[in-house]
C-alpha cells in the first residue's frame, strides 16, 4: 500500500481528476470489472491524502498511473509518497 500526501497549495479536486484519469487508463488494460474487483483505494479530501493498495497487478498500474499523472501535472515536490505496512 502507498500513501500520498499532497502539499496545501495542491488543489484536491484536482488530485481527484488525476485519480480517475488513472482509473480510466487502468480500465483500459484490465477492464473496467477487474479495476472495481482489485483497485482497493481510499481518497481523504480533507486530511489531504490517498492510499492506493499496490497488491497485484491492477493496483500497481492504477498507482504507477496515478504516481506519474500527478508528477507531471503538479511536479515532484507537491506530494509525498511512502509505502505502508499492510496489517
Amino acid at each position: 500500500m502507498y500513501k500520498y500526501t499532497f502539499a496545501p497549495q495542491v488543489d484536491m479536486l484536482e488530485i481527484e481528476a488525476s485519480f480517475l484519469l488513472a482509473v480510466l487508463a487502468t480500465e483500459s488494460l484490465h477492464g473496467e470489472s477487474q479495476v472495481r474487483l482489485e483497485a482497493k483505494h481510499a481518497m481523504d479530501v480533507d486530511r489531504r491524502t490517498c492510499v492506493i493498495d499496490a497488491g497485484n497487478l491492477v493496483g500497481r498500474d492504477l498507482n504507477s498511473l496515478f504516481v506519474k499523472f500527478v508528477g507531471r501535472e503538479f511536479g515532484e515536490d507537491a506530494f509525498t509518497v511512502r509505502e505502508v505496512p499492510v496489517s
